[in-house]
């Protein structure tokens, strides 16, 4: 059985959170979020922790539990910290650059591709490589997904968006692939 659910949150420095019902806001230095809660489930703050505990003791329920837990802390470092992806930009020619919040991408097309952030999100440009960050875990997430999905990297030669800590696994090209038969 998971206790993740059980244990208690601690807020850290700077945080402020505010429960009202089955709403939790979350105020820090990098910004504020909110997190709505399932009806199964209820949150006490206390000093210095939230506690998180579900109503009856089904599966589904459980699994939520859990969930929303890590959820909770996510927000917590969050608005304390902020979250980042970096994005790495492979390829000899490839470029990105900013205009205005918007982060311009010249990766091998015939034409430049804009991808504009959603509320909360920044984008920074250094080396060939993209910062994305903001207090919103899933949001940073699924922000660098859609740049990522703008070129991905391909497996021959690895060309493309890549993230930072991936590793991409090239294959065999035709003449390797020939040569090795005929040996």
């Amino acid at each position: 059985m998971s206790k993740i659910g059980k244990r208690p949150i601690q807020i850290s420095e700077g945080v402020t959170v505010n429960v009202d019902g089955q709403t939790v806001k979350f105020v820090g230095p990098k910004g504020e979020l909110t997190v709505v809660l399932p009806e199964v489930l209820t949150v006490r703050a206390e000093t210095g922790s939230i506690t998180v505990e579900r109503k009856n003791d089904t599966k589904p329920v459980k699994s939520l539990h859990g969930t929303f837990a890590r959820i909770i802390l996510d927000s917590i470092r969050g608005v304390s910290e902020g979250w980042t992806k970096t994005l790495e930009l492979v390829g000899t020619g490839f470029r990105a650059s900013l205009a205005d919040r918007a982060i311009v991408l010249s990766v091998g097309f015939s034409h430049t591709v804009s991808v504009s952030p959603p509320a909360g999100v920044t984008f920074e440009i250094a080396e060939n490589k993209i910062h994305v960050s903001g207090p919103d875990r899933h949001m940073v997430g699924q922000t660098a997904a859609n740049i990522r999905k703008v070129r991905p990297p391909e497996p021959y030669k690895g060309k493309g968006i890549k993230y930072e800590d991936e590793i991409i696994r090239k294959k065999a090209g035709k003449a390797k692939a020939a040569v090795t038969a005929a040996a």
